[in-house]
């Protein structure tokens, strides 16, 4: 079925089963259709058991099995709670989760199921079970046929498998560094260069043939372990040797009286490819200890044709990278996040267009399209510009070969002798696949894992047409090469009419966090942009694809880390690549970035597909969901393509908005409260001196400190002060000491924060704050006012002179949606600017009954508040733990906010999020174009 027939199917049985549903009469009929009209099940019979016996103090019934994917159902009527616990026939009280639990419990290990799934035919709850504490994927039938997809588990063994290859692809580069660990001792400097390169070159050998013994590739199972087993651990090394000049020496090249020298040698095939060449390598003396490791640990007990190539070859080079070993990094990709890119890049089209194929009934006109859809698939060309250990390459080639075998099946039709006219049906090849990448060994990691990708897929078709393939020796490679990308001609590595896609994961580098030889690399390819010096590391990489990408109809994709789409890079990196004929055709909006490592890497990332020639659908993925668009903008909302450019004073007609005071006192001036005291039990008399302080989280856990301000003592009066003067001499040493000549230059004037901003003029009213930074997980940034002697640092915004009007606006959800898009990040947490958020927010010209409408709500908000003066604003403002009142009086302002924005029809809003941020950007536009 195409996605289209799944949408409509999805939507027909939607309509079918909205609000009727009835436990006994209606749950096999209901699953039945679900499986055949949307997800085309054929042999229901076979595929979905019902009514199972389970046998616990009483004999009860499974509700639904899936045996192939390993799911489990327990239906209810469409008036039950599924969290709620229901009595059970014995009494007990369980929530239908809890009720499919205890039945999973008493069955076969082998018939437990991975996916519990408990519906009340209007929802879906969804629970993991390789996640047994986590929070159940919720899906309403109302919005199935946008979210059928989030089903496929039940259809798709594939999700069953990952699990297991990531464990096992984990565990493998567990064994790989304890490999590599005990032969580094055994190097007389493993520090030089040339031990390093062959001890990785030495590990990589080492995998290589422990894979090809498990997978069959060698010929015998346990040819590697056999042949070593032989030779006590002093004679490990000669051997080593000697079987890598075999592996790499054709048979034809081969002492003629080998087999009788040495029979067990002689049986290894040749392999080619590069892999065993003869590098000037140094392989160490052999222990005991690395014999036991490499003979037991790493080849008799474990089965090394389980692991993902994709996922291994992150793994590999991560372990025996000493930087990211050290460092604990391990940054590498997740297959769900390579899908994230390369499904809508290409694979769901080409999947769509397979089985459109295969709905096909003429055969003749079938078997030619499948011929003609193989022979494209052959002729597709990838480029991952940072490949890395190749994940992306290998899981491109992995999903494009299935494909492939798809085309091979359906060609076969289960015929015993082989219906192809050449020696092979593969015609796909990882010589379709490029890459550059800036370390030698990944290059060498890259290439090892898609010649394990090539053979095991080799395998699948092997089972398709009943024939022996050889894999042996390698006739094909990669083109992945060692070198820099942003210095390199891409041209040079493969001519872009050639190419068909661009892809990866360039690196993760913030502007401010880039070393010298990267700082060089953005000069090099971004100098004829203005202010490229503000755009992160990866916008060498997009400016690289866009100039390739000129004239041609090649698609690209990059994972990002978010602030490329917010904040002052926006209209630094995507305003000239507008101007050089870019469109965005896909976007996954902010998410975080899950590797497959034990220890994780807290990235937030944005996925950006775009091209010249635009796509014929464009789609924006957002918290599991996909919405169409008609124009995706840099800020990756269906709107116009406007740029948010930062202003000095705002857009509308309301109040300046200020930053706080910068101190720069190095811990002289600013004091906790037990500091204050201590300071005071010495220097009494400078009381009057000392003010509460407030930087973004003390205002937020509502806890002053302290600071002495200066700002206007007398010099006659300060030397009254021995303790004071004590402070301001450390201050003056410290701002001479500080690399900053704006620092320095503070340092003639030591009683002054180093950046007055609210404070250059005497403030003697109060002023409203909020918090330069603000968890992503609050609905609504804290704020309130704060009284005039309190001292604001540099991590508070004010705004003097405000109104409730003011406070209702701000503190509202349309200002929330339009902070949330423009400003930018710290890791995760939303980083305020004043200058890009608050000065561009296109305020609503309300009636004067909307204005005291809002005035209303917005009171509403303090009074909520002032029921909990013990509670903090983070207490306040956190999903969980904010109270019913405040919420209520929230959700009321922010209706009279949209209705004087004309958000609303009556007493709903009809917009969501996106439509409001796409309207105002619509008004910021007007606003810029009258103020010309």
């Amino acid at each position: 079925m195409t996605d289209a027939q799944q949408r409509a199917a999805a939507k027909a049985f939607a309509k079918n089963w909205k609000d009727r549903g009835y436990e006994k009469g209606d749950s096999q009929i209901f699953w039945v259709e679900l499986l055949t009209m949307v997800f085309g099940v054929t042999e229901i019979s076979q595929f979905i058991s019902f009514e199972d016996q389970v046998h616990l103090d009483h004999t009860s019934f499974i509700d639904g099995y899936i045996e192939k994917t390993h799911v489990m159902i327990e239906q209810k009527s469409i008036n039950k709670s599924l969290t709620a616990a229901i009595r059970q026939s014995d009494g007990s009280m369980l929530t239908p989760f809890e009720q499919a639990k205890r039945y999973s419990s008493e069955l076969p290990y082998s018939k437990r199921p991975r996916w519990i799934v408990t519906s009340n035919f209007q929802s879906f709850y969804i629970y993991d079970m390789e996640k047994p504490g986590g929070d159940p994927e919720i899906i309403q039938l109302e919005n199935l046929e946008k979210e059928y997809y989030r089903l496929q588990f039940l259809v798709d063994e594939g999700n069953t498998n990952l699990q297991r290859e990531m464990e096992v692809s984990i565990a493998a580069g567990e064994i790989v560094g304890l490999l590599y660990d005990a032969l580094a001792k055994q190097y007389a400097d493993p520090t030089t260069e040339r031990a390093m390169k062959s001890l990785n070159i030495l590990c990589v050998r080492m995998v290589f043939c422990l894979y090809a013994e498990d997978a069959g590739i060698f010929g015998q199972h346990g040819m590697f372990h056999d042949y070593l087993e032989e030779f006590d651990a002093r004679k490990m090394r000669k051997a080593m040797i000697e079987l890598f000049q075999i592996l790499d020496t054709k048979p034809e090249d081969r002492d003629p009286y080998l087999k009788d020298d040495n029979p067990q040698l002689a049986v290894f095939p040749y392999v080619n490819g590069g892999l065993f060449a003869n590098e000037d390598i140094e392989i160490p003396p052999f222990t005991d200890e690395i014999r036991n490791l490499l003979l037991e640990k790493a080849s008799a007990d474990f089965d090394w044709s389980e692991i993902s190539p994709t996922i291994f070859g992150a793994v590999f080079e991560s372990t025996l990278n000493p930087e990211t070993r050290r460092s604990g990094g391990m940054h590498y990709t997740s297959i769900e996040n390579i899908h994230k890119v390369i499904d809508p890049l290409f694979l769901d089209d080409l999947k769509n267009e397979l089985k459109e194929i295969q709905q096909i009934t003429v055969q003749r006109t079938k078997d030619k399209k499948l011929r003609d859809f193989q022979t494209k698939l052959a002729n597709l060309r990838w480029l991952d510009p940072a490949s890395g250990s190749g994940n992306f390459l290998t899981e491109t080639y992995i999903s494009i070969r299935r494909l492939e075998n798809e085309v091979i099946k359906e060609l076969q039709r289960g015929q015993i002798t082989f219906g192809f006219d050449e020696s092979s049906p593969i015609h796909v090849s990882i010589d379709q696949f490029y890459g550059i990448e800036i370390n030698d060994f990944a290059v060498t990691v890259a290439k090892t894992a898609l010649w394990i990708a090539e053979s095991q897929m080799m395998k699948e078709t092997e089972d398709i047409v009943h024939m022996n393939l050889d894999f042996l020796p390698l006739t094909t490679n990669a083109f992945i090469v060692e070198g820099n990308a942003l210095k390199l001609d891409w041209e040079s590595i493969v001519p872009k009419m050639q190419l068909s896609y661009i892809m990866g994961n360039p690196p993760f580098v913030g502007t401010k966090n880039m070393n010298t030889e990267q700082k060089k690399d953005a000069k090099l390819v971004l100098s004829d942009w203005k202010n490229y010096g503000t755009l992160d590391y990866v916008s060498c990489w997009y400016k690289k694809a866009a100039d390739f990408i000129n004239n041609t109809l090649i698609h690209c994709a990059y994972v990002s880390t978010n602030s490329i789409c917010q904040g002052e890079q926006v209209a630094n990196l995507w305003e000239p690549l507008f101007k050089a004929g870019v469109k965005i055709d896909f976007a996954h909006r902010t998410f975080q970035w899950d590797s497959e490592a034990s220890l994780k890497a807290h990235v937030h990332c944005v996925i950006v597909g775009f091209s010249q020639v635009g796509g014929n659908v464009k789609k924006i993925f957002s918290d599991g969901r996909m919405t169409l668009a008609k124009n995706i903008n840099p800020y990756l909302v269906d709107a116009d393509n406007v740029f948010i450019v930062s202003r000095k004073t705002p857009i509308s007609d309301v109040p300046k908005m200020y930053i706080g005071c910068e101190m720069k006192d190095d811990g002289n001036y600013v004091m906790t409260e037990d500091e204050k005291n201590i300071f005071l039990q010495n220097e009494p008399q400078a009381e009057k001196y000392i003010h509460p302080y407030m930087m973004g989280k003390d205002f937020i856990a509502r806890k002053s400190r302290y600071c002495l301000w200066l700002k206007d003592i007398l010099p006659s009066e300060l030397k009254k002060y021995p303790k004071i003067m004590e402070r301001v001499k450390n201050v003056r040493e410290f701002r001479l000491s500080c690399p900053s000549p704006d620092t320095n230059h503070y340092a003639d004037k030591p009683t002054f924060p180093v950046r007055l901003r609210y404070y250059s003029e005497d403030r003697i009213n109060p002023a409203l704050a909020l918090p330069k930074v603000s968890s992503q997980n609050r609905r609504y940034i804290p704020m309130e006012v704060i009284d005039a002697d309190v001292i604001a640092g540099s991590k508070l915004f004010l705004i003097p002179d405000i109104s409730l009007y003011h406070f209702g606006v701000l503190t509202s959800n349309v200002h929330m949606a339009w902070m949330r898009t423009v400003c930018g990040r710290l890791k995760s947490d939303y980083s305020y600017a004043s200058n890009v958020v608050y000065n561009t927010f296109p305020w609503p010209e309300p009636t004067a009954q909307q204005r005291q409408k809002i005035e209303q709500t917005a009171q509403a908000i303090l009074d909520a508040r002032a029921l909990y003066p013990d509670s903090s604003l983070a207490d306040l403002y956190d999903e969980l733990t904010m109270p019913p009142e405040l919420r209520k009086a929230h959700r009321q302002n922010d209706m009279a906010v949209m209705q004087a924005y004309g958000f609303t029809k009556g007493s709903e809003a009809y917009k969501s999020e996106a439509a409001c941020v796409a309207e105002l950007m619509q008004r910021y536009q007007k606003l810029c174009e009258e103020q010309k």
